[in-house]
């Protein structure tokens, strides 16, 4: 996973926050100390599996003989013959239990407000606290939820915590009553949280159309490179008494600098809330998020009371413009882009649902290095988690509210499926990486009360129609895409674009996307196998795996036809040969994005070969390349790529020979193994001959085992987890981590094969979510100051320093107090002019239009007196507003008189303070319209009270053009 740059310095912090001293020992500088604690309750759950109707939620209750359980956890692990239960599509019988969790937790004595927090519980759930009920969350299990319990703790002592997870069937609760092609797990299966806030405090997103956070850009403009940003933050007074408050909003940018700083207050009453709305614009160094370049800034909304930080939270934010266009289709930031990628089910092998945090990146993190750039959240809301990481890693998301086809007749199951998609909208928001709600049911089309609640939830996004054929109209409807399930035939009169949000996957798929560009884009039907009683697919009955479809295997591991993915879509060299180099073979097909293909055996080439024109392949940029009528030889098969440049990639397959070895490889790319007591690791086992080529065919099976604080998960089930089967030679594994850092050894072997050993570091997990997610925050002062003369025009959101020809007067800096800044020549002889015309087009052409000329051969300087102790970082505009003669009148008196443009000027100068030093090209001229005025930027650092001196130096005794200046603390 991407981490961001560790930034380290000791400048200057805002006097917002008090208490500067106790932050940095507990926070990242400069990030808000506030009454707003987040605590990870996953760990150290006692558990028992049925009796819905016990009293299991008593305080006194002795729970001490449950199982001892971690979160995220299921009712019961899973094999992948779905424990040999023949259920159907309503699923009446799998995972229809209840099951009980219990917990002890310590609130401190304070007086915050005090919640947990759920990110989804399957499937309605009831909560008591020190044997009193709390309540019930029946919408649904896919949605996060809370339950306010200050009323119910006991503060400074001890407080039991119950939670009945109930998952059997329900008339009124979606997906339910059925039928689904999928299985709905079971159990305590997200993240679980204690929250304590203020009595002011920002409220969860879920809990209305304006509460907590929203974020939109209601202007992005991709060619000036600017943007405009809407906070909405909506902060409740749960206290006695009215308050004053301020919401302080900072946007942040990916190295921790504050570009822009809001500040509102408000007067709220007891009981009551408050919605503070700031806007604000980004000009400068604008980063776009986009698929290939995932830029994010932080939000930080601080809500402050009588000078004392009482609340925070922090967003994400990607800026970014996305349309359906009529005629080009999906287009981000000005650039019409094929949305290609996969469904995704959110369960994998034994665990279901119950899926750590950290595979939920991986899958993200393995469709980017596939090349795929959308994931549709087959067919419910999905993990936080699953979304933080596409935003981190540019993939756009369409989810939906959790449905399949059927459409209940009940109310009571409507307004139900209505707040479970106002909750999945509410929570993922502000996630840039999404950009489409579904707008219909699954199979159905479109429909009406989905579209229009998406679209009162936030007109920003685009709904999907959800249609197909065999159920829904062939048109978009109300919704803004006309998404369909294209797998054959299809009815589109090419009116609008079509999208296939389902569809067939490989080469033999995608061409006719590829090729039109009223075809948005596909996404394919699925990225993994995954669990179902679906009775008629080609595994339905199968003893032993009745896992359904996936490019990749349940176990996330990629079926060889998914390579071609990386040849069409990745922009750097690739070749794969998918098939094995053994007796009976007589074709091969590779897949390569070089524009040739040379095959060879044993050194000896044999063909050479262009994409195939096979017409199922028209329309993609890589086609394979399909080599027929091969006479098979032992040996070593090379497949070699030839570039038109003349570079080559090659790509190699060996005759397998015997099994010989095992050789084990666990899955840490991107990721920690974390001692929580719930994390999985990915372990996969390929059988090799002696030559380490992978015998794919290998009939036997593979034994996992651990030593250290961590187990195979199955290995004491039996659900044939654990010794396991292979397929294309592999065998995989789930790893389970333990709650002790420190080193973890996983063996893998097999009877009469040499077995392999690998490492794999447990580190500390840790509960604070805070502080472990709280990045810094470089809330530096800064001052923009435009020079020239008395008639100049200021730049819009600049100071202004209003100067006369050989006043030797100086500015005082308004961002930093007692400070001081003066413009002067470096000799006695030397003179400083005043500019203020304004004949410059181009951005910020109020600011170089116009400024000083400094007439001195030892050039000039700007002297600053006042800044305290710190590091600075100036940036200086020099641009001629007009060309000049490059003849130097030595006439001093002369040029004291003669009109300033057509004093001859320094076309590169140098700038230094201390030993730093650098140096700048000026430009000229009255037309900058798409160019760039010449900028210099500088780091200084202020140790003393002795003024610090910036020079500006030319090579020829020329004038120096100075037009304005902008001046940091920095890190």
């Amino acid at each position: 996973m991407k981490r961001a740059k560790k930034l380290t310095c000791c400048l200057l912090f805002t006097a917002l926050v008090p208490c500067f001293q106790a932050i940095r020992a507990q926070l990242p500088f400069g990030f808000p100390n506030t009454h707003r604690t987040k605590t990870s309750l996953n760990q150290g759950w006692k558990f028992h599996l049925g009796d819905p109707d016990a009293n299991y939620y008593a305080k006194d209750f002795d729970d001490s003989k449950w199982e001892s359980v971690n979160v995220p956890h299921t009712l019961s692990l899973t094999s992948l013959a779905l424990d040999g239960l023949q259920d159907d599509k309503v699923q009446l019988k799998f995972h229809r239990k209840v099951g009980w969790y219990r917990k002890a937790i310590e609130v401190p004595q304070n007086q915050k407000k005090v919640f947990l927090e759920f990110e989804g519980v399957h499937q309605i759930t009831d909560v008591w606290v020190n044997g009193k009920h709390v309540g019930q969350h029946a919408t649904g299990g896919y949605t996060p939820f809370d339950f306010d319990i200050t009323d119910y703790v006991d503060k400074g002592q001890v407080n039991q915590i119950t939670i009945k997870a109930d998952n059997r069937r329900s008339r009124v609760t979606p997906p339910d009553p059925g039928p689904f092609d999928y299985v709905k797990f079971s159990g305590l299966y997200r993240d679980v949280y204690l929250v304590e806030k203020d009595p002011v405090h920002i409220g969860f997103n879920w809990e209305g159309k304006e509460a907590g956070v929203t974020l939109t850009t209601p202007t992005v403009d991709v060619v000036n490179k600017n943007a405009t940003i809407n906070i909405r933050t909506e902060v409740k007074n749960t206290g006695t008494s009215p308050v004053t408050a301020q919401v302080v909003t900072r946007i942040i940018d990916a190295d921790g600098i504050v570009v822009a700083k809001l500040l509102q207050e408000k007067r709220i009453a007891e009981g009551a809330r408050a919605l503070f709305d700031q806007i604000t614009s980004l000009e400068d160094d604008v980063h776009f998020w986009d698929v290939d370049d995932p830029y994010l800034y932080r939000v930080n909304s601080e809500v402050v009371v009588n000078g004392t930080s009482v609340d925070a939270v922090e967003n994400k934010l990607g800026i970014r413009k996305f349309v359906l266009d009529p005629e080009k289709g999906f287009v981000l930031n000005g650039k019409p882009i094929k949305l290609i990628g996969f469904n995704r089910h959110q369960q994998y092998p034994y665990v279901g649902d119950a899926v750590p945090n950290s595979l939920h990146y991986k899958d993200m993190l393995q469709f980017k290095e596939f090349g795929f750039n959308i994931v549709r959240t087959a067919h419910y809301p999905q993990d936080n988690s699953l979304l933080e990481a596409c935003d981190e890693l540019g993939i756009l998301v369409y989810e939906e509210a959790p449905s399949w086809i059927s459409m209940s007749n009940e109310p009571e199951w409507w307004d139900n499926f209505e707040k479970a998609e106002r909750a999945m909208i509410r929570n993922h928001k502000n996630h840039p990486s999404v950009v489409i709600w579904g707008g219909g049911i699954n199979h159905r089309g479109y429909v009406p009360r989905v579209h229009n609640v998406a679209k009162q939830e936030d007109p920003t996004r685009l709904t999907a129609s959800q249609g197909a054929r065999w159920t829904g109209w062939q048109a978009s409807g109300l919704a803004d895409i006309n998404a369909n399930m294209l797998y054959g035939p299809f009815v589109w009169d090419r009116s609008e674009p079509m999208f296939a949000m389902e569809g067939h996957w490989g080469p033999e798929s995608l061409g006719m996307y590829r090729k039109d560009v009223l075809m948005t884009g596909l996404i394919s039907w699925t990225a993994h196998a995954y669990y179902t009683f679906h009775p008629t697919h080609d595994k339905a009955k199968d003893p032993v795996d009745r896992t359904r479809s996936g490019a990749m295997t349940i176990f996330r591991y990629p079926r060889p036809q998914m390579n071609w993915y990386k040849a069409e879509l990745l922009n750097k060299p690739y070749i794969y040969i998918v098939e094995d180099w053994k007796k009976g073979q007589d074709s091969i097909t590779v897949y390569s994005n070089a524009p040739e293909v040379e095959l060879s055996v044993n050194g000896r080439t044999v063909a050479r070969e262009k994409p195939s024109r096979d017409s199922i392949y028209q329309g993609l940029h890589h086609a394979p390349f399909v080599f027929k009528d091969l006479k098979f030889e032992e040996g070593k098969l090379v497949a070699k790529g030839i570039y038109a440049d003349g570079s080559t990639v090659r790509a190699t397959r060996q005759t397998p020979g015997k099994p010989h070895a095992v050789q084990l490889r666990l899955d840490t790319e991107g990721r920690q193994f974390v001692a929580d007591g719930s994390d999985i690791l990915m372990a996969y086992a390929t059988v090799v001959d002696k030559n380490g080529t992978p015998v794919q065919d290998f009939k036997g099976k593979v034994t996992f085992s651990v030593q250290g604080d961590a187990s195979v998960i199955g290995d004491k089930a039996d659900i044939n987890a654990n010794p396991m089967f292979t397929e294309y030679g592999v065998a995989p594994a789930l790893i389970k981590a333990g709650t002790t850092v420190g080193e973890v050894r996983v063996k893998a072997s097999a009877k009469g094969l040499r077995s392999d050993t690998q490492k794999v570091q447990l580190v500390a997990y840790r509960p604070d979510i805070i502080r472990k997610n709280a990045k810094p925050i470089y809330d530096f002062a800064k001052e923009r100051v435009d020079l020239g003369a008395e008639d100049q025009l200021v730049q819009f959101g600049w100071n202004f320093w209003l100067g006369r020809d050989d006043d030797n007067t100086s500015y005082q800096l308004r961002n930093f107090k007692g400070a001081s800044v003066r413009i002067l020549p470096n000799s006695s002889e030397g003179i400083i002019r005043w500019l203020g015309e304004m004949n410059v087009i181009g951005k910020y052409g109020f600011v170089y239009g116009d400024g000083v000329l400094g007439i001195d051969e030892k050039g000039i300087k700007m002297q600053f007196k006042g800044l305290k102790k710190g590091k600075y970082r100036l940036k200086t505009y020099h641009h001629a507003p007009k060309s000049n003669s490059d003849t130097m009148d030595p006439n001093k008196d002369k040029l004291k008189k003669i009109r300033i443009l057509d004093i001859p000027y320094e076309k590169e100068l140098t700038l230094s303070s201390g030993e730093k030093s650098s140096t700048i090209r000026v430009t000229e001229g009255k037309n900058m319209q798409f160019d760039s005025p010449g900028q210099n930027v500088l780091e200084f650092e202020v140790e003393g009270d002795a003024p610090i001196e910036v020079h500006i130096k030319g090579n020829s005794g020329k004038g120096i053009w100075l037009n304005g200046f902008e001046l940091q603390e920095w890190k």
